[in-house]
């Protein structure tokens, strides 16, 4: 996954209506009836959403006669948590940051 696609991934999952679909869609596939009932968003909202959420590579698709079932992508959401897990050395260490004085600025002394 490139970084533009992290980015447009998390921006997708950073919205309310897509992660009530998401939620929605959590450990089971489900049609566009069957995730409105579920998430209440109302079907032009719906699609639209999840016309980001399939750009976005978050959702996979199965299409059966007319119905169109919709299911989380594993596969690009444990991208996800991979990258962002490694953010900031997030693997169970202390990160610590020591701070250095700015050149050409007056450093004062902490007093005790």
């Amino acid at each position: 996954m490139t970084d533009e696609e992290l980015v447009d991934a998390l921006k997708a999952l950073a919205h309310p209506v897509r992660l009530r679909i998401m939620q929605a869609l959590t450990g089971m596939e489900r049609n566009v009836g069957e995730i409105d009932d579920a998430a209440q968003i109302g079907q032009p909202t719906l699609s639209q959403q999840l016309a980001v959420l399939r750009n976005a590579r978050l959702v996979k698709t199965r299409k059966d006669a007319k119905l169109v079932y919709y299911r989380i992508d594993e596969g690009t959401l444990a991208q996800i948590v991979d990258a962002t897990g490694e953010l900031g050395g997030l693997s169970g260490r202390t990160v610590r940051h020591s701070r250095q004085p700015a050149t050409g600025v007056a450093n004062f002394a902490k007093l005790g």
